[in-house]
């Protein structure tokens, strides 16, 4: 059983993280803006208030749980570039005040920055919305950080395939670390609860400690 805090907790990915964590009797408590967005009670969940912008409501946050996971984004390109690298920024900061008792840090990345079969990074591929170059960018801001400026901190980016979408959860995927997964076709997706799964698996197995790693059928 792991404690387990999660920033972006009422979100698309985020909501269905706190679900399988606790579907597999994890603790976890959820931090948001504000809690009264999270209707779900649970014996093992707590709702708390937090910034993630805000290194202070980080540090709050972490102590005294294994994980810290940030499952925020932004809905477009301006907020994504407002959010995305100034809160890995923040949880660096927050955690680095904890010294060793920082817990985990795994973060939610994109799939931008991953390579295709012609070894250019998703975001070069021709027809791209400029909106959507903008949130993969911030993105890609962000995992530099986190490459660069880390330091000590135990971290872990999870970017997912190409198209992440609700849908079924199987238990199944397949992992790579800069590469887009894809199928025989060229089609590279992965449903929100198996991403979940892949996210939750990572709390409990650590093999993707100090990299970014990505997931897909």
């Amino acid at each position: 059983m792991a404690r387990i805090a999660i920033f972006g907790a009422n979100g698309a990915i985020g909501n269905r993280v706190v679900s399988e964590a606790l579907e597999r009797g994890h603790l976890v408590t959820a931090v948001v803006r504000d809690p009264s967005t999270v209707s779900r009670t649970h014996p093992h969940l707590s709702v708390v208030p937090g910034d993630v912008l805000d290194p202070a409501c980080v540090t709050a946050a972490a102590d005294g749980q294994d994980v810290l996971v940030s499952a925020v984004g932004g809905r477009d390109g301006a907020g994504a570039q407002a959010l995305l690298r100034p809160s890995v920024q923040a949880l660096a900061a927050g955690l680095h005040a904890l010294g060793p008792r920082a817990p985990r840090l795994i973060v939610v990345g994109g799939a931008g920055s991953l390579r295709t079969r012609d070894g250019r990074p998703l975001w070069d591929t021709p027809g791209i919305p400029d909106e959507v170059q903008r949130v993969m960018r911030a993105h890609g801001d962000a995992l530099a950080y986190l490459r660069e400026a880390a330091g000590e901190l135990r971290w872990t980016s999870l970017s997912p395939a190409a198209d992440l979408a609700p849908g079924e959860r199987t238990g199944a995927y397949r992992t790579a670390y800069d590469e887009l997964v894809a199928d025989d076709d060229g089609v590279s997706r992965i449903s929100t609860e198996d991403f979940a799964v892949a996210l939750v698996d990572e709390i409990e197995r650590s093999r993707h400690v100090g990299r970014r790693f990505t997931v897909g059928y």
